[in-house]
């Protein structure tokens, strides 16, 4: 067996490093600002109108228009008027749930997404999910400086995106 041995360089996709800055870079605009802490403080899912209405300095149609590249660029989804998702918050329950500090609850659409919320909203968060081998409950707390001591053991999966899909499986 021949092994070929690569540099870190050699390994960077272009493309998708240009796509994530671009994701990164979108993450930063006032109106997915907005929806994001809207999810933080109440929940979804946000009506777009609402979404709307808070830029009254802007007309409406540039926030549609905003909205619809989100929604492409896989950061939104909406869904019958409303944002569903922004992630990594999802307003449909899933297997992931956060317990904000505040006791408040949201969903996160994957392991990652719910992993990223304390360092997001730089506060504690408890997450409890389904263990993805035997389905078994599992509970940590996440400070925004990284996972606290209680997830000790325990790994994330990745399952491989296919041709097509727009979001990534992620289990603990």
């Amino acid at each position: 067996m021949n092994l070929e041995i690569k540099t870190a360089d050699e390994l960077v996709d272009a493309e998708l490093e240009a796509r994530w800055a671009s994701r990164r870079a979108a993450r930063e605009g006032e109106v997915l600002q907005r929806i994001l802490r809207t999810f933080v403080d109440r929940g979804g899912p946000v009506l777009v109108e609402e979404v709307a209405a808070a830029f009254p300095d802007r007309p409406p149609e540039t926030i549609w228009d905003t909205l619809a590249v989100l929604d492409d660029e896989d950061l939104i989804r909406i869904r019958e008027g409303r944002v569903d998702v922004a992630y990594p918050f999802s307003a449909i329950p899933t297997s992931f749930l956060v317990r904000l500090a505040g006791g408040q609850e949201r969903y996160a659409c994957c392991a990652i997404d719910a992993l990223g919320i304390a360092p997001m909203i730089e506060r504690r968060v408890d997450i409890r999910a389904p263990c993805h081998d035997c389905a078994a409950p599992l509970e940590l707390s996440v400070a925004p400086d990284g996972p606290d001591r209680n997830a000790e053991g325990l790994l994330v999966w990745v399952g491989k995106q296919a041709e097509g899909q727009r979001r990534m499986l992620t289990s603990l």
